[in-house]
């Protein structure tokens, strides 16, 4: 059974659409910045929570923007005839790690260099 590029696709562009829609139910736009009109709450009394409920929020738009930025970059892989090419080596990323996550632009063994 061959890789199934077409499947990734679609999977990467539901991915995408999943990830945008997420950062939008916290308030962020797609490049990771707040809403403007965000309201966390003003009384002094519950600064303290608003300021840890900011925090948490903002820790959540980063993981989010991160994944989202990954998406894309396998999305600019696809457009450029390069999807599953290692962005670190040059090599073929397996066919089951791009199965497993299709948004790998790293091999195994360069994402496990880079993680340690």
């Amino acid at each position: 059974m061959s890789f199934d590029i077409t499947a990734a696709e679609n999977t990467l562009r539901k991915e995408r659409a999943h990830l945008v829609h997420q950062l939008e139910d916290l308030g962020a736009a797609e490049t990771g910045d707040l809403r403007a009109d965000l309201d966390f709450g003003g009384s002094f009394a519950d600064a303290a929570a608003v300021t840890a409920e900011r925090t948490e929020v903002l820790g959540l738009v980063d993981s989010l923007k991160s994944q989202l930025d990954d998406v894309d970059a396998a999305l600019a892989h696809l457009e450029a005839g390069t999807y599953g090419t290692c962005d670190n080596c040059g090599n073929r990323i397996s066919d089951a790690r791009l199965e497993f996550r299709p948004a790998s632009v790293l091999c195994i063994n360069c994402k496990s260099k880079i993680a340690s």
